[in-house]
This record gives structure tokens, sequence and C-alpha cells, in this order.
């Protein structure tokens, strides 16, 4: 059996240092609870900015809203910058397998990003945030092929789909394809619909699945933080429904709304492999004589220099 977290917890929007302490905390808890794998929800590093126009409209922009992305940017990290050392350091020291989604600062542009690190080994793995939902867009890029990465584990390999991702066909079947056996899906979405989509892909992909959002309350932003629109939680900005599912579709642990927490479940492995006797999406259920899909794994860069 392999002992697994999920961990529902708020973020410290905009603070990188202070968001990188809480989730040394959280390692060390999971940790003496003897789990060997943690995920961690959506922008847990950097902050979902949830409600947040930056200030912007077609055909207009704000110096406030400027500001406000500034205060953004200077919240989030790169991936050899302190922060995700610490993060390494805090899995070598505890043992844990992590998968933790930060807003990353790669250039002059943001990426929603979800890191896999392992126990003495460091950064292994990431994934960009292929694409990001609807107003997001304005301040995330758009991750690439060359970042569908999995990392090894003893219970198995792990893969990571952002948010909305999980509502793409195409590349959940790219990540059933990879082996895929422990599915993590970090996400901002608290609705109770988002369950029954975390029980669709375990049982399409006859997977685990393993899916981490905040509680966060509008007092976790700074006071002069600007909450443009009105949201159904009111100051509730996300209220969880972390979970996980079997590769059954039963439920393991959860959902938990409206109060932080952290949830365990003991995985069975093999489970996967009984799973499989009457589907196999990539497999056996396949059908490549009428479809087939290609993935494009090289890195886009914009800018190419020869000599």
């Amino acid at each position: 059996m392999y002992k697994v977290a999920v961990v529902q917890a708020a973020s410290v929007p905009f603070d990188a240092d202070a968001a990188t302490r809480r989730a040394e905390e959280l390692i060390a808890e999971v940790a003496a609870s003897g789990a060997e794998l943690a995920v961690f929800p959506e922008a847990f590093i950097g902050g979902y900015p949830k409600g947040t126009s930056f200030g912007t409209a077609i055909g207009v922009r704000t110096e406030g809203g400027r500001r406000e992305y500034e205060r953004y940017v200077r919240g989030a990290v790169a991936l050899d910058g302190p922060e995700v050392a610490r993060l390494v350091q805090a899995s070598s020291d505890h043992g844990v397998h992590l998968v933790m989604s930060v807003i990353e600062l790669l250039g002059r542009t943001l990426y929603c990003t979800a890191v896999m690190i392992a126990p003495g080994e460091g950064v292994v793995g990431k994934h960009r945030k292929l694409m990001p939902t609807a107003t997001e867009r304005l301040v995330w890029g758009f991750g690439d092929g060359s970042t569908l990465d999995t990392m090894e584990t003893p219970g198995g390999r792990v893969g990571t789909v952002i948010c909305w991702e999980n509502y793409m066909p195409l590349l959940r079947q790219a990540m059933y394809a990879k082996g895929v056996q422990i599915y993590c899906a970090p996400t901002a979405d608290d609705r109770p619909s988002w369950q029954s989509t975390m029980q669709h892909i375990a049982i399409e992909g006859r997977t685990f699945v393993l899916s981490s959002c905040q509680v966060v309350t509008r007092d976790a932003f700074p006071d002069d933080h600007p909450v443009e629109h009105e949201l159904p939680g009111g100051d509730i900005l996300m209220r969880g429904g972390s979970v996980i599912i079997d590769p059954s579709g039963a439920v393991l642990a959860g959902p938990v709304f409206d109060e932080e927490a952290i949830l365990y479940a003991e995985l069975d492995p093999s489970a996967k492999t009984r799973s499989h006797l009457d589907f196999d999406a990539v497999g056996h259920y396949a059908r490549p004589d009428v479809f087939t899909l290609s993935v494009n794994e090289a890195a886009a860069t914009s800018v190419r220099f020869t000599s």
C-alpha cells in the first residue's frame, strides 16, 4: 500500500516566501502522518487572484491594474529560485514526493506550473498549464508539449493535469498513454460538478485521481487587493472540494468543503491492474485503425539564434 495526501489549505497570495513556509509546515505534517506523496492546490505559491480583472476590459487597461499585475509578478517564483530549492530540501528532509503548483516567472511571462519533486533528486518534472481558462489568459502564458512530464514514485507513475485542462479529452488521452497511475489534478474549481469530472477521469483512465483545491477567504489577500466581481461564496473565494478516487470510481477520501483539511488514502497499486480487465483507453479498448492522436512534445520557442 502507498499512502498519499491531498492538501486543502489556503495560500498566502503574492508572498512567495510566506507561502513556501506554509508549504514546508504542511509537508512536515504530511510526513508525520506517513504519507509519501503530497498534492497541493493550483497556484498555491503565488496565489490565484479570483475575481480580479487587473483593470482590463476590451480596449482598456488601467495603471492600477498594471500595479496589481506588478505585485502578482513579485509573488511568483523561478524554478531555479530559492523557494523551489526550499521545497526540494523539504521533500528530501521528510521523504515526500511533491506535486506543487506555483505561479512561475519565466522571462517576462507568468505560467501556472505544477512542479514535481522527488526526495533526493529534486525537480524531476514540470507541467505548465497548456490552456489557461478565460481571463487567466490575461496574466498567464500558454505551456507547450515539452512539459507533459511524469514522475516515478514507489506507488506508481504520477502525472499532473491542471484545473480545466481536465476537460481536454486529448490531453487526458496523452496522460493515459504515458502510463500515469496516479493522476493529480490541482484546481481552482470548487463547484460540486467538479466531483463528477474527477470520478469520470478515474473510471476512464482506470487511474487513481488526487484533486486538490484551496479553501481561501477574502482576508487572505492584502487589504488593498481588488476583488472586482461579486462571487457566489461572498467572502469565501474558494471552498475546496478536494477528493481522492480509485480506478473503479470509488471515493477514498473527501470531498471536503469550507474548511482546511489534509485528505489521506492508502492506494493499492494493483487495483489499477485489476481495473484494466475490461477497459484500457489506450490499449485493448482503443481503435487505432479509426482514431489516432499525435502529440507534439517539442519546446515551442519564439526566438531561435543560430550561428
